[in-house]
């Protein structure tokens, strides 16, 4: 039996809220209120009257109304847009009441005057999606409208929404965008509004596209400077976020993810700019990010965002440049082409970007930039796919990864970056403990890095990896020459500079190594775990243990097990008995044991690749003084 005054019934919910309403209340509460009250009272309560809803309640910076037709709560969420968008148009931008809208078909509780359960919630969460002076829809409102309202709309993909272990549909409402096929409108009660919201629209446009761009355009809430996690840097800084796969096959991730990977490479050359590392910015990939936490997060200026769709032998993709601090975009574009086309796309949107941030470019760097690693298709498609498994960093992945790097190479035999990686799969093999035979590994590596470097002498990749195979065979010198020249080639490449820093450290010089350990970890704010372990030891061979313990236990945290472990806690011992703390360095030593029973005195000197023989012989005294067998 139902509880007494409660009701529940299928409905079209339509929630709204202000972006930016926190600042614009702190920048003028009077000005924001009356602001508030004029667009409730001339614009928002009557056309949702107007639409056959009920306002079911006002929140302090937004609404919350139902329908009894997804169409009629389409229709007016258009009407409210589009008229708030005009009154909007000769604000400043720091001043616009911009409102974000959601739309759900969905069960509702009614309870006295108040509505909630499910519908709403989803509907709440759509409008948190959208952006300011946007529009977005679920899933179940689409199928009921998109082939009746005359409008382009965007699919957005499955979104996980909180309280809700299935992810929702979702999907972007584009004001003043005519649907490619225009369909006839449908529904009796809201085919006149329909036509005379699509009238207005289409006449704006048609007006040479100012003014409509001027009121609907998709400015984000901007960010503060106070907010940064890190100093901004000083010259233009960008974070590219992994482009969203809306094809309804997440087979087609790696295309999104690849021309990700692709635009970050390039971007990465240019030493005019800072730009965020790649597994930095794919800690965002799949989730519902706001532009202003990803800067704030990452102490960037700029975010790239976009999505791609890909559909038989075509492919749709929008990318847009957002300054973060202004809340302005500084350039979007939507581009249907052949997937043929797939690279001079790339190159476009690579070549948009420097020119919206001003940079210049030497001609070096224009030369690398716009590199033509691959025209084969095929060979790209292969080594994206290959490079979804590499990163995870582990055997089964390595070798996955190593089998599709090789079919890329059998499908462009002169793709060097493809070569490239195929050489550090067997590099990990040897310096992971993946392979049987380590030497013969290496020497495979070492074989392959030379293909690569035969290909494309200035590809940053592989100096990199012929730094490491020197590093391995113990020649010094050499490692950090060819650091230096990776970092030379990219200098933005977090992992490629914590390459160097590990190069200069065990060629003597620590100091320098933290140096650049730490701009590496500033170029990859969510750095992987082995950029503290190298810090760690650094900081021990710099004779500063406190610093090194501090970085030891940051790394133990995420590592708290295994062979690396086991390392960390003998750098740990090393440095308590140089603060005179020998019962926590004896305890520290019976970790490491704990963590690896296999780890020795013998196998730390194998594995050692210190130019300092003295200093590491003197390293290994202590710890054997402090328990680590022979």
């Amino acid at each position: 039996m139902p509880e007494q005054g409660v009701e529940r019934r299928l409905a079209a919910i339509l929630a709204a809220d202000v972006a930016g309403y926190t600042r614009l209340m702190e920048a003028d509460e009077q000005a924001t209120l009356e602001a508030w009250w004029s667009a409730r009272k001339e614009v928002i309560d009557p056309r949702i009257a107007e639409h056959g809803g009920r306002i079911v309640k006002h929140t302090g910076d937004g609404f919350l109304a139902e329908f009894s037709t997804v169409l009629d709560a389409v229709a007016c969420a258009v009407t409210i847009q589009t008229e708030l968008g005009k009154r909007n148009a000769g604000v400043p931008t720091e001043r616009r009441m911009d409102f974000r809208m959601g739309v759900n078909l969905g069960d509702i509780t009614v309870d006295e005057e108040d509505i909630y359960g499910d519908g709403v919630n989803i509907a709440a969460r759509l409008e948190a999606l959208a952006e300011p002076g946007g529009i977005c829809i679920s899933g179940a409102v689409h199928d009921q409208v998109h082939k009746r309202v005359g409008l382009a709309i965007e699919d957005m993909g499955a979104q996980t929404v909180k309280h809700l272990s299935t992810p929702v549909r979702v999907y972007r409402v584009l004001l003043g965008k005519r649907a490619e096929t225009a369909p006839a409108l449908e529904a009796p009660s809201s085919s006149r509004r329909w036509a005379a919201v699509v009238g207005v629209l289409v006449l704006l446009a048609g007006a040479g596209g100012v003014a409509w761009w001027q009121f609907t355009r998709p400015d984000v809430e901007p960010a503060s400077i106070e907010s940064m996690a890190f100093p901004l840097p000083d010259k233009p800084s960008i974070a590219v976020l992994p482009f969203d796969n809306l094809s309804r096959d997440a087979n087609q991730d790696h295309l999104g993810d690849g021309i990700t990977e692709n635009i970050i490479m390039a971007l990465s050359q240019a030493s005019n700019l800072f730009v965020i590392a790649r597994n930095s910015s794919f800690t965002y990939k799949g989730k519902p990010v706001k532009v202003q936490k990803v800067a704030a997060d990452l102490g960037v200026r700029f975010v790239l965002e976009g999505s791609i769709q890909k559909s038989g032998d075509k492919v749709r993709i929008h990318a847009q440049l957002i300054d973060a601090l202004s809340g302005n975009h500084l350039w979007g574009e939507r581009y249907d082409r052949k997937m043929t086309d797939l690279f001079d796309l790339q190159d476009e949107i690579t070549e948009h970007i420097v020119t919206a941030l001003q940079i210049k470019l030497t001609d070096g760097e224009q030369m690398r930039v716009h590199r033509k690693h691959t025209r084969n298709l095929e060979a790209w498609n292969l080594l994206a796919r290959g490079i979804e498994h590499f990163y995870r960093r582990d055997k089964t992945g390595n070798a996955r990864a190593r089998q599709l790097f090789n079919e890329a190479i059998k499908a462009d035999r002169g793709y060097a970056l493809a070569w490239a990686l195929l050489a550090w799969t067997h590099w990990f093999d040897a310096q992971y403990g993946w392979s049987d035979h380590p030497a013969l590994s290496f020497e495979r590596a070492a074989f392959l890095a030379e293909k690569a470097r035969a290909v494309d002498d200035e590809l940053p990749d592989v100096h990199a990896l012929r730094g490491a195979i020197h590093l391995y065979q113990r020649r010094h010198e050499a490692a950090v020459a060819s650091g230096e020249k990776a970092v030379a080639l990219s200098p933005n490449h977090a992992t490629i500079t914590a390459l160097l820093a590990l190069f200069l450290h065990n060629a003597g010089r620590p100091k320098e190594g933290i140096r650049k350990m730490k701009r590496a970890m500033r170029l990859s704010p969510y750095y992987p775990a082995w950029f503290l372990e190298e810090l760690g030891f650094a900081y021990l061979d710099a004779e500063q243990p406190g610093e090194a313990l501090a970085a030891f236990a940051k790394f133990l945290e995420r590592e708290p097990s295994g062979k690396h472990a086991a390392h960390a806690h003998l750098g740990r011992a090393r440095a308590y008995h140089t603060l005179g703390q020998d019962d926590a360095a004896r305890a520290a030593v019976t970790e490491a044991v704990d963590a690896d029973s296999t780890i020795t005195v013998t196998h730390m000197r194998r594995s050692s690749l210190n130019r300092n023989k003295e200093a590491s012989e003197s390293g290994l005294a202590v710890l054997r003084r402090l328990g680590l067998p022979d």
